[in-house]
């Protein structure tokens, strides 16, 4: 019986000297606001998380959690706006110590994006010839369009590019063709998109020092070499399509944050809402 009564008393000294599950929760909950005014969200998200999972029936700790938890996901979002703003700033700096290069083009009539060309390329001064055109729209899409003009139709929608070593890159068959007659002369064009163009625009760039021919495929081949200044074109396009693309990015990435800033505050005014309803 003593022997009984001395296992009952170490079992009650354990519970008292144990912490309770809202004891627990709470050093959770301190750890996560430690990590929040530290500004190392990541781990005061994970400490928050872990008290609805290790400490389910700890209601007011997890209800604390929940608001902190909503205080960090609004910091975070600051700071990616904040961090997206300097490096917008960068991106703008680029853009504009080099656009003056181009020519850009936009009708306000009908077109919400303008088109940047390199001077050589517009398309006064290419009237009825076979070439290789490159441009780039405000929003980073970067384009080529094979222009064929011969007083004969090869109906073609492939581009190869090869190299004097053998290597080389060949665009897939084209989705958006064109042709037309003028005086004469038939007159093709392709277009294939950055993404979309089996890699020739990459390899272009990376062989512009090359002699690189080209081949128009179609219901015949035609074949021709790439002029040095269409392969500078393409080098010029090619760098000014990685700003405005990044900038682009930076754009799609700012209103993400901006939504999810808006979200948070809206469940913020909720919440605070219904404490106040509760509190009456």
């Amino acid at each position: 019986m003593k022997k009984i009564a001395l296992l009952f008393s170490c079992f009650i000294l354990l519970l008292a000297c144990g912490k309770s599950q809202d004891e627990k929760a709470q050093t959770k909950l301190d750890a996560a606001i430690e990590a929040f005014k530290e500004g190392n969200y990541s781990q005061a998200k994970i400490e928050i998380d872990s008290i609805k999972i290790l400490y389910p029936k700890a209601f007011k700790a997890r209800r604390e959690g929940i608001g902190l938890m909503q205080e960090v996901e609004l910091k975070e979002q600051e700071v990616s706006l904040n961090y997206l703003d300097s490096l917008e700033a960068i991106k703008r700096y680029e853009l504009d110590s080099i656009k003056g290069q181009y020519t850009f083009e936009k009708n306000e009539e009908y077109q919400d994006i303008g088109n940047y060309f390199w001077p050589t390329q517009t398309v006064e001064r290419n009237i009825h010839r076979t070439f290789l055109r490159f441009q780039v729209n405000e929003r980073g899409v970067f384009t080529m369009t094979s222009f064929f003009c011969e007083n004969y139709a090869i109906n073609h929608h492939t581009i190869k590019i090869t190299a004097p070593d053998g290597s080389f890159a060949e665009t897939p068959m084209s989705q958006d063709t064109y042709q037309t007659t003028n005086l004469g002369t038939k007159i093709e064009q392709a277009d294939f998109k950055k993404g979309e163009d089996g890699g020739v625009l990459d390899f272009i760039y990376l062989n512009a020092d090359k002699t690189l021919r080209v081949a128009y495929i179609g219901d015949k081949t035609f074949n021709t070499t790439i002029l040095p200044s269409d392969k500078k074109a393409l080098v010029g396009i090619y760098d000014l399509a990685q700003i405005l693309a990044s900038l682009e990015q930076i754009r799609v990435k700012k209103e993400e944050a901006n939504l999810k800033i808006r979200f948070v505050k809206e469940k913020m005014e909720q919440r605070k809402e219904k404490e106040q309803m509760k509190n009456n």
